[in-house]
Parts: C-alpha cells; structure tokens; sequence
C-alpha cells in the first residue's frame, strides 16, 4: 500500500483513487493503491475523508462502478465528475495481514529507526516506491535503501527497526565535466 491517512487511534490505509468519468452512466477510472487491482473489489466496503462508504464493482480494466452504502450505484456522469480524486480507504484491520517479510506502507511510518548500537536516527517519515527499490525517509532527511542489508531487524510491536547506514558516496570533480564516483 503506498499511502495512509491517519488520526491518532487508527491508520487507515490508502485503497484506491477515483479519476475521470467513464461514459454517461456514472463509471469511473480507478486507479488502485494495491499490489492487484482485484484487492481493490475484494476488501469490501471503503470510505472516503468525508465518511462515506463504497463498494467497487469492477466493470474493465481500470473501470469501475461505484457503489453506496445504501446499494445505490453511481447513475451518471454528473455525479461521477464530483468524486474525481476522492481517496478511498480501509481500515488497517480489515486488510490481510502481510507476507513474511513484507509490510504495509503505513505499519512502518512513525517507527522509531535506531543504529545497531542504539543510536537514534529519527522517525521513518515517508516510504517511498518508485519501482527499482523501496527506501525510506528519516525525519533528519536521511534516505535510507530498504534492503536487509540496510534495515536488518524490524521490531513491529515495539514501533522500532534497526538502520545500518550504507557508507557515504564521494563525488570528484563538477557536474560540468568529468566525474568520478568511489565509494
């Protein structure tokens, strides 16, 4: 999951975003926040910001019918045009729990990253994931690549893991010209 809107009691865990209007009959454009799109119908019921409840229907590849809590399906494009980039949600506990070694977005910001020595590093403020790897952002800044090699022990109950910081990249010369890179 890429995305959590928080309040103090409760992460819930961004599920999808509505887009533009499909048609006249009130589909619209999904777009999902999960692994697969078909998490997106599977998970049940979704709320927006506003308190609302959905349910998605699936009807193509990247379009879906949106359904109220009463039953009542989105009938036309009008009202789909006031939901664009409306954000739906789950609860975190009404998503399955994650694979072994593999963690929801929002279970990681907020914890607490510590050296192996025991050295505060700061919070994990951000994950970012743009498709060659997932890594970190401190809240002093540092990226941090999340591998084993870098975050080697994840402590979830304790809201805490253990960073080996990768060693420092220097950089000879300007950008202008030549540049040479040791690490």
């Amino acid at each position: 999951m890429v995305q959590s809107a928080t309040d103090d009691n409760r992460p819930d865990i961004l599920i999808a975003t509505i887009g533009k209007p499909h048609g006249v009959r009130g589909l619209v454009r999904l777009y999902p926040a999960t692994e697969s799109p078909e998490t997106v119908e599977k998970i049940g019921p979704l709320h927006d910001l506003d308190g609302q409840q959905w349910r998605i229907r699936w009807q193509g590849q990247g379009i879906a019918q949106l359904i109220r809590a009463d039953g009542s399906p989105l009938t036309d494009r009008s009202e789909a045009e006031k939901l664009v980039n409306r954000k739906l949600y789950a609860a975190r506990e009404a998503l399955p729990a994650p694979e072994e070694d593999s963690f929801y977005h929002a279970d990681l910001l907020g914890m607490e990253a510590v050296t192996s020595e025991g050295k505060a590093l700061g919070r994990v403020v951000l994950v970012h994931d743009y498709g060659a790897g997932t890594s970190l952002e401190l809240a002093s800044g540092e990226i941090v690549p999340f591998t084993h090699a870098c975050v080697p022990a994840i402590d979830v109950a304790h809201r805490r893991l253990t960073v080996c910081l990768p060693g420092s990249v220097d950089v000879k010369g300007d950008l202008a010209g030549e540049v040479e890179v040791r690490s």
